[in-house]
């Protein structure tokens, strides 16, 4: 059946169901409610540059339902498979659920997505629903990252696209210097993360490059580098971006860098992407028998979708779609009888309170404030910085702690982000138990790293502390957040860092001798900042 004979299909259908309109309005309605925290935080993520493109991805989704809709015209008879659609469902609110439980409402966002693919399973059944796979799919890209993926993607990618805008500079014999994640123009010094801003534009690149290769009728190894292609383009434009910077920098002066900054961090970066991903379908498709038109080879037919969007009011009822609306209804009913104060705030001492000597450790002046740029993004509660020095003879150890009474919301940045925006390079990171070297019982993991800038060098220790555990890897970190919301409502933690300056010809067992000093007596009343329990 043609798509002309399927819209007469449609509209030759004039049956309203009552019943079924209603039940569906009705599943709906309890999920939105159930859901309401993770749709929440999809708006206010939606506020930031990088996920400003968040609105536009269900109404694109749906137009993609609608116009594959038309390939499938309406059922005739019973339809005997909807109840995997139920069990999708049930699937949802528990994913909801647990993400509710533990008070981290991206987890409630990620859930109302499954509850959208059980839903079409539920009203459409298994057989023809699932079918609808890539606009449901497509719904991924209006969600934010889980921010400890957001920021390790982030870095690697604002890293390699500086590299690559460096060594273009230098084949232009523009004199740059590539320190950590400071860019050193001569004339001026670029942060990595002022550079990269391009990237948030990486987002929204990927999402058109998903919708253009499905629309995209070529082979369907087009289709995978369509889809693959939007990560290297955006970093390639954005390598070019920081070349053309510092060749305006260079030439020009810094003063003209500004308005060429704000003028290409608008869409001019977006445009240029999608010029490119075009170029790349064209490039592709000189290779393909017979060598269409790109304009062939995309289905752009968007005819007839409004009477697709109108067999909304065809939808029956059934026993699958009544369980789902009493899967709502139970799961909003279930919720209520949770205690909504399971968790409470901890008692603890501020850290102004923290002995100032430690042992034949001693701290050094008044103690150190972070700027008000660096204090919004550590987002602490409390924090506490210091250099501990012994004596004139012996290298001074810097004591770092932040702690948060709710990680929920963001939390605790991994070193591994925020030493190389200060412009230091991790040349070594490894995570060791210390238990025998301190002498305590149980573990003691954390993370020992060595780090450099140019001929300095340093060690670091540092841990984050959740609960009554010291944990060194940031992803099992947030696992133990997750896992303490679920189970107590207790989402509070924190993180223990000690630098130490190294010495050019200094061992390594050296410099960690001070930091193993320095850990002896801070362990000992942490608990009465971080508390254990």
């Amino acid at each position: 059946m043609t798509s002309s004979e399927n819209i007469a299909a449609v509209s030759n259908q004039t049956s309203f169901n009552i019943a079924g309109m209603f039940l569906l309005a009705l599943a709906t309605v309890v999920a939105g409610w159930f859901f309401i925290d993770g749709l929440d935080a999809l708006l206010l993520a939606w506020q930031t540059p990088e996920y400003s493109h968040g609105p536009l991805i269900p109404v694109l989704s749906a137009l993609m339902f609608l116009r594959e809709l038309k390939h499938y015209p309406p059922q005739e008879g019973p339809v005997t498979d909807r109840w995997p659609g139920v069990a999708v469902i049930l699937l949802a609110f528990l994913f909801g659920a647990l993400g509710k439980l533990a008070q981290v409402d991206d987890i409630v966002a990620y859930a109302t997505i499954i509850w959208v693919a059980g839903i079409i399973l539920v009203t459409m059944g298994w057989s023809r629903g699932w079918l609808f796979w890539p606009s449901v799919l497509h719904l991924v890209y209006m969600l934010p990252l889980p921010a400890t993926l957001y920021y390790k993607v982030s870095i690697w990618l604002q890293m390699v696209s500086s590299e690559i805008g460096v060594g273009i500079l230098k084949l232009l014999s523009v004199p740059v210097f590539l320190e950590g994640n400071i860019i050193d123009l001569g004339v001026m010094r670029l942060h990595v993360a002022e550079a990269c801003s391009g990237l948030r534009y990486l987002f929204p690149i990927m999402s058109f490059s998903y919708i253009f290769a499905v629309l995209y009728q070529g082979p369907k190894w087009h289709k995978a580098v369509l889809l693959l292609a939007a990560v290297p383009i955006t970093v390639f434009m954005n390598s070019v971006r920081i070349a053309v910077a510092g060749i305006i920098a260079n030439v020009y002066g810094i003063e003209w860098l500004e308005g060429f900054t704000h003028f290409f961090e608008g869409w001019v970066i977006f445009i240029i992407c999608i010029a490119l991903l075009f170029g790349l379908a064209r490039l592709m498709l000189l290779f393909h028998s017979g060598r269409p038109k790109l304009a062939d080879a995309l289905d752009l037919d968007t005819s007839g979708l409004l009477a697709q969007a109108g067999r909304i009011r065809m939808i029956r009822p059934s026993a699958a779609l009544a369980a789902a609306a009493l899967a709502g209804m139970a799961a909003l009913a279930a919720w209520q009888i949770v205690p909504q104060d399971r968790g409470h705030q901890v008692q603890r001492s501020a850290f102004a309170m923290f002995p100032t000597r430690l042992g034949e450790w001693e701290q050094r002046g008044p103690e150190e404030r972070l700027t008000p740029e660096i204090a919004k993004t550590l987002g602490a509660d409390d924090y506490r910085q210091a250099t501990m020095i012994r004596d004139a003879a012996t290298p001074p150890v810097g004591l770092f702690m932040a702690f948060y009474h709710d990680q929920s919301k963001g939390g605790v940045h991994s070193p591994e982000i925020c030493l190389p925006s200060s412009g230091w390079e991790i040349a070594k990171l490894e995570r060791v138990d210390i238990s025998s070297k301190l002498g305590v019982e149980g573990q003691f993991m954390l993370n020992r790293a060595i780090i450099q800038k140019g001929e300095s060098r340093m060690m670091v220790y540092y841990w984050f502390q959740q609960g009554d555990r010291r944990v060194a890897w940031d992803v099992a970190a947030k696992f133990h957040l997750l896992m303490d919301g679920v189970r107590t409502g207790q989402t509070d933690g924190g993180i223990v860092r000690l630098t130490t300056p190294m010495g050019p010809e200094e061992s390594e067992d050296s410099a960690e001798a001070r930091l193993l000093e320095m850990t002896r007596g801070v362990i000992d009343p942490l608990p009465r900042f971080m508390p254990e329990d």
